[in-house]
């Protein structure tokens, strides 16, 4: 496990993907249990360890993942979020280049539960949500491009439904219209840095994750990194 960022407040681990970060039906056991464990041991701490979840990822991506060690940084966090003062950076490797080199897009996202899968419209529909990300095209290899996204809104699935409207779909990305999937059951998403005013010592936090090295057409952008 990757720990990027420790302190007494918060800590954020490089997620694989694959990873779970909550529990679910699957009984495989989630990323919050294993930083407990690892925070459990460190500090020999007795009975019940707190942690907060702070985000998720979807399980096919990698990258940064936050926690909250205690109420009060969950509380303040939370508050960030929903004031929409943490900058969620995601890089993406797509086989087919959008229109625009650089854009922001807005649709109204839908989340269909039962398929567990989201639909991007133009306009506003019953029960969806306006969601909006900014992208750009930050380098290119023979077959792929990586796309770096600046998530300005939290939806369903958000960047790959709307990044597979504009039929830019992520690479691996079977539900979203990607032609194949990855050997290791991934999506090339990866959560790739985060900054924040921290919520007690109110200085600025930048943590950055490296993506998966398993997988090698990641190296092919080392160039960037």
């Amino acid at each position: 496990m990757e720990i990027l960022y420790e302190d007494n407040h918060l800590i954020a681990v490089n997620k694989e993907a694959g990873e779970i970060v909550q529990g679910d039906s699957t009984g495989d056991e989630p990323l919050v249990e294993r930083v407990k464990k690892y925070i459990k041991k460190k500090y020999n701490k007795p009975g019940d360890v707190f942690l907060g979840i702070v985000h998720r990822i979807d399980r096919p991506v990698s990258g940064v993942v936050i926690f909250a060690r205690t109420s009060k940084a969950l509380s303040r966090m939370n508050k960030l979020i929903q004031d929409r003062e943490i900058k969620k950076i995601y890089w993406a490797l797509v086989k087919e280049l959008p229109e625009k080199d650089e854009d922001e897009l807005k649709h109204y996202v839908l989340k269909n539960s039962e398929k567990n899968k989201s639909y991007a419209f133009p306009k506003q529909k019953s029960g969806s949500k306006l969601g909006i990300l900014k992208y750009k095209l930050i380098s290119s290899s023979t077959n792929y491009h990586l796309l770096e996204i600046d998530l300005k809104t939290g939806r369903h699935h958000q960047i790959r439904c709307q990044l597979a409207k504009i039929g830019s779909p992520i690479r691996g990305d079977l539900k979203y219209g990607f032609s194949r999937s990855n050997k290791d059951g991934s999506i090339s998403l990866h959560a790739r840095k985060v900054e924040f005013i921290h919520p007690v010592k109110k200085e600025p936090v930048t943590i950055v994750a490296s993506p998966p090295s398993s997988d090698p057409l990641w190296k092919e952008f080392e160039n960037v990194m």
